[in-house]
This record gives structure tokens, sequence and C-alpha cells, in this order.
């Protein structure tokens, strides 16, 4: 794929966020797919493929009436549909599919058709971790957390701060879940969930959806909106078990699948204006900026104490106030893509100046799978 020869023609997030009880995950599927096509003038008549997780793809196809020739089911947790974007990508350019509709609908909070939470004990994590009490993503990611807390010298407070610097954000966002401005004497001060997590540390639990439709540039253009450009994508995964990571103050994930991103796109960190990283909690994105290289390692607690991801600051980060503060409905990754569109239109609610190139990093699972989109507001 050459770069900037594909393109998100369509984006659109449902209309609603947070606590939706009347609303199923595939309706809040169905709602976001008809946003995403209205946003670029399209109809269920005009996709040939399909793409989803949690809910099949065919069975979102079999609601909305799309009769797909072409269908991706990849499900690795939260960063699902960034690999949807890029195997997307790989079929419109190989003539596979034309005009791809990727969905998320998620009732996260409310539970309505959702299945209930319950870990395989037949699985990895069920025979190997949850023995132990590592039976849920709060608990699971204190592992690595405190490693990489004491290797890399990283302060309670400064991993305070990344939710401090993400609420700064969220207060410009009329959508968010949370907007009161919060201190590092807030976050510590808030109920310890699972050491070091405070609750202002971990992920909101909402209701949502949003979706994209991904066509060729060419044909893009020639649709109503603004298009925004795919430079580079990576896919990649370590270890199903957070315990078995090989090094667990650094995700291979996410330097693998970063890498891959810059090669196709042919740049580098220097070249990105913002960046949407998975924060599921807020150690993630201290991760992301060193393992994507735009610190070095030991450097990230005290790039976000000092301000840099703030407004204002030289890489705006997670500018819709992220999984901590915007919405998470489980599996946030189509939030983080929705953002950096808005960015590079120019149309988000808290907008930064200069966005040309916006990074989007996703994780699935605890330190699973990672995947990376290198997105542009015009075609190289």
């Amino acid at each position: 794929m050459q770069p900037g020869s594909i393109a998100i023609a369509g984006a659109a997030e449902t209309e609603e966020l947070g606590r939706l009880p009347d609303r199923s995950a595939i309706e809040l599927h169905a709602e976001s797919a008809r946003g995403a096509l209205a946003d670029c003038g399209l109809t269920t008549a005009d996709i040939d493929g399909v793409a989803s997780a949690g809910v099949p793809p065919i069975d979102v196809a079999h609601y909305i009436g799309v009769r797909p020739t072409w269908i991706d089911s990849t499900s690795v947790g939260g960063c699902s549909f960034l690999l949807h974007v890029r195997h997307a990508a790989a079929a419109i350019a190989a003539g596979m599919a034309r005009t791809v509709l990727i969905t998320h609908g998620e009732s996260g909070r409310s539970r309505v058709g959702q299945p209930r939470y319950a870990p395989d004990p037949q699985s990895a994590r069920g025979q190997f971790e949850a023995p132990y009490g590592l039976t849920g993503p709060p608990t699971a990611f204190t592992v690595p957390a405190l490693r990489f807390m004491h290797e890399r010298g990283v302060s309670h407070e400064q991993l305070a701060m990344v939710a401090v610097a993400q609420r700064e954000w969220s207060s410009r966002v009329p959508r968010a879940k949370m907007r009161e401005r919060i201190t590092v004497a807030d976050v510590l001060e808030s109920p310890l969930v699972a050491y070091p997590f405070h609750l202002l540390e971990c992920c909101l639990v909402t209701d949502g959806g949003g979706a994209l439709v991904v066509t060729a540039a060419d044909r893009a253009a020639d649709l109503p909106g603004r298009p925004v450009y795919l430079l580079g994508s990576g896919e990649a995964s370590e270890a199903p078990l957070v315990s078995q990571m090989a090094d667990p103050t650094s995700f291979r994930g996410f330097r693998d699948a970063s890498a891959s991103a810059f090669e196709q796109a042919r740049l580098g960190p220097d070249d990105v204006d913002h960046l949407m990283t998975y924060d599921a909690f807020a150690h993630v994105p201290l991760y992301a900026l060193e393992d994507i290289g735009f610190v070095k390692p030991g450097e990230a607690g005290g790039f976000v104490a000092d301000g840099n991801t703030m407004p204002g600051g030289r890489l705006p980060m997670n500018t819709n106030g992220g999984g901590l503060s915007y919405t998470h409905t489980g599996m946030y990754g189509m939030f983080a893509i929705q953002e950096a569109v808005r960015q590079l239109r120019g149309t988000a609610a808290a907008q930064t100046d200069d966005v040309n190139v916006s990074f989007v990093q996703g994780v699935g699972g605890m330190f699973m799978s990672a995947g990376s989109l290198i997105l542009a507001n015009r075609r190289p």
C-alpha cells in the first residue's frame, strides 16, 4: 500500500456516550454505522466490506442490511479497530473490497446484549494467573506497572499527572464523561483500586460506539466531507499473559507495530503533531511514549509531568480526555481513531493548532496485542 492511497472517508460516534441502558450492543453498532455513512454521503448499498469486534461482522451486516463480499472479524481486544483499518486498506489495495464499514458498539456499563464476564478456567490466564489473583485489568496491569515505576524512577505524582493532563483536555470537551479539572492531590486521594492504581488512574466504564468508512483515496475525493489519509500502519503481539512479557518495562507489541507504521509512512516520531494512545490505566501512555520513540527510556514520567502532553505542550496527547476521562466502553481503540480524525479535520472540541500528522496507538488485553496507525490530513 502506498502511503496516502487509502482514506477514512466517514467517521462518527453514537449520538450519546455514557450510560445507555435503552440500547443493546448491536444497536450501538447500527447507530454509529448510520452516522459514519451519513458523514461521507454513502448508504449501505455502497458497502462491500464489513469489520467488527465483539458483535460478529455477519450479525452487524445482517442487522443493517449489507451484503458483504469481504469480512473481517479480527478480535484482539481494544486495538481491534486499528487492525481493521489496516486490513481494510490491504483488501482495498488488493482489489478484494471497494468500501469497508468498520463498526464498534459496546454496552460496557449497562451490559445490554453483552455476554457475561466469565474467565475461561482452561485458558492460560485461567490456569496460571487467576489462581494468584490476576483476574481482571486492574489487578493484571499492576504487575508491569510496578516494575516500570521501579526501573524508570516514575513517582506516584508523575503517574497521577497522566490523569491530570488528560482531564485538562476533557474539561474542554462537552461530550466527555468527566470534565472537572483535577490535581495530583485529587488523584492520590481518590480510592485505591489496586496498588498503585487509584480510582482516577483507572479508565471509565461506559456504553457507546463508533464507526468508520474506509475506501480508496481517489474515491474519497469524490465524496462529501474531508478525507483523512492512511500513511502507515502496524500490528503485533507479545504474549497472552502479562506475566510472560520478556521485559515488563517495555511492550514489544508497541515497539514492533509502531516501527512498521513509521517504516511504511517513511516518517519518524519527530514528524508527528498529535498522539492518541490507549490509556486503560495511567501507566500505558508512559509505555507508549517510550516504546514508540517519542522520548528515551526513563523520560516518559518527567515528560508528562512537565506538561508536554497538555494543551499548549509540544506533543498534544489524548486530546479528548482518553479512556480515563472521555469514554471507555471496554474496547476504546475506536474512540482514539475518531479523535484523531476530528483533529486532522479541524473539528475537534479541543482543537489543537497545526495538526497535520496524528499517530494512533492501541493496545489489546494487558499488553497482549498492539495496533498503530499514522493518519494525515493531506496526501504525501
